[in-house]
């Protein structure tokens, strides 16, 4: 059977985190005392598949607040192969399509992907979801860099991405993948309203929008707003509420400011109290070509765990 991964390409994704994540997770998930898992910044979905491979999940809760996504999710968890049959078409007319052609398919699928829209409804999983999910994948596996960015009118604005090849139809993962999510309650909403699914055996993972590690590096992110210092703040007290009224284990990735300046402690007073580590990540995506390759990241947790001695290049 296929090991599920992520089907969508996702700025901030967590895939090349996982061998080093591998060192904090708590010692309770080892030795199979967490029955329940909670991600509500789903995003791609790295670190839910690599945990519910390794270890034995009982019930999963999943959630975000981009209605597009969830809905894909759903779609995949629910009508895999009914989005298979969309997204072969999709593989078949972008293979078929000259090279200097396909932009022009990019901007058709993305209008209507626009456009529609304002036919779906968001709430009840309905026959217009399959294509609805099949364009979000379609247009994630070949705009630019996998971005989902939306416009002040609500509309998805990326690029195309100029891909000689894209996987758009990949058969063995997104079965893999729904069997995976079999498990899983997938909701659209707001970080908060996880709290109910939490209890001591949950181990909550956050992974929200980052704060801007410098004042050219503000990131819109996929809602259209941006998740401001204030936002971060109240995340915070939320992470101090389930530690202190739920019991969970509870693991929090943001950017590391100290990368740009290092007398920046926000995260050391926003989350005094708590075990800050740092990971080594790579920036891939920043117009200055100079600035990506290797960055550190912060990860926050509410348990004592000594990492293993590993070395990593900054």
């Amino acid at each position: 059977m296929t090991k599920a991964r992520p089907f969508i390409k996702w700025v901030g994704g967590k895939s090349q985190l996982l061998e080093q994540f591998q060192n904090y997770y708590p010692i309770e998930l080892r030795r199979g005392a967490i029955k329940n898992y909670v991600e509500p910044f789903l995003g791609g979905g790295a670190l839910f598949f690599e945990i519910s491979h390794r270890y034995h999940i009982q019930q999963a809760y999943l959630s975000d607040v981009n209605k597009d996504l969830i809905l894909t999710y759903q779609v995949v968890q629910q009508r895999p192969y009914d989005l298979l049959d969309f997204l072969e078409q999709y593989q078949k007319e972008y293979d078929q399509t000259e090279q200097d052609k396909r932009n022009e398919l990019f901007l058709a699928v993305r209008k209507h992907f626009n456009l529609q829209r304002f036919e779906i409804n968001y709430k009840k999983l309905s026959d217009n979801w399959i294509p609805r999910a099949a364009q979000f994948i379609f247009l994630n596996k070949t705009c630019f860099n996998g971005l989902f960015r939306l416009n002040s009118k609500g509309e998805f604005n990326v690029p195309f991405g100029k891909y000689k090849t894209a996987t758009i139809f990949d058969m063995p993962n997104i079965l893999a993948v729904s069997k995976a999510l079999q498990n899983a309650e997938i909701q659209y909403g707001d970080y908060r309203n996880c709290f109910e699914k939490v209890n001591e055996h949950t181990f909550v993972y956050l992974d929200p929008p980052y704060r801007p590690i410098s004042a050219t590096a503000s990131f819109t992110n996929y809602t259209g707003t941006v998740f401001t210092d204030q936002e971060q703040l109240q995340l915070a007290e939320f992470f101090r509420k389930l530690d202190q009224q739920k019991g969970a284990k509870l693991m929090l990735s943001n950017s590391d400011p100290k990368n740009e300046n290092s007398e920046d402690d926000f995260f050391e007073r926003a989350y005094s109290g708590y075990h800050i580590f740092r990971v080594s990540a790579a920036r891939a995506v920043n117009c200055n070509g100079d600035k990506r390759g290797k960055i550190r990241e912060v990860l926050i947790t509410n348990y004592q765990y000594e990492p293993q001695t590993l070395e990593f290049h900054f």
